[in-house]
């Protein structure tokens, strides 16, 4: 298993760097979904997971939850979704841009404080939410 920064407790991580590591585990969880539900075709399980780590879907999983959320994890999020990350995709609206990267933060967070059974409660009911919502964010 991957260990956390020795130096550094997640809640001392500059929040663009939880929401680097973050991505890298949102995608991978998203990506691990698609394959086990058995798609079999490796471009349509990309175009799947394209959908669903852009900012579009990953701001509307932030509406989805949280009303599930801590107090310490809405401050995670909040954190990086208030971080100033520099530039913002063309194909993003700021708003999404910016509740996306509070949502790898957030996830970053989980990972980096060995929270895997919060990560992978709140990871599932994000995917299941999202598939029962076929059409948001887009």
């Amino acid at each position: 298993m991957i260990q956390q920064p020795k130096s550094k407790a997640p809640g001392e991580i500059n929040p663009l760097l939880l929401a680097y590591v973050g991505d890298a585990v949102y995608e991978l969880y998203v990506r691990t979904h698609l394959v086990a539900r058995g798609d079999v075709r490796p471009n349509e399980v990309h175009r799947e997971a394209v959908r669903f780590v852009s900012a579009p879907f990953q701001a509307e999983a932030v509406r989805r939850i949280t009303g599930l959320l801590t107090e310490e994890e809405q401050v995670v999020l909040r954190r990086g979704r208030n971080a100033k990350s520099g530039s913002i995709p063309k194909n993003a609206k700021a708003s999404d841009y910016r509740y996306s990267t509070g949502l790898e933060a957030l996830v970053g967070h989980w990972f980096l404080a060995g929270e895997t059974d919060r990560l992978q409660e709140v990871m599932g009911k994000i995917i299941s939410s999202l598939e029962a919502g076929d059409e948001c964010g887009e």
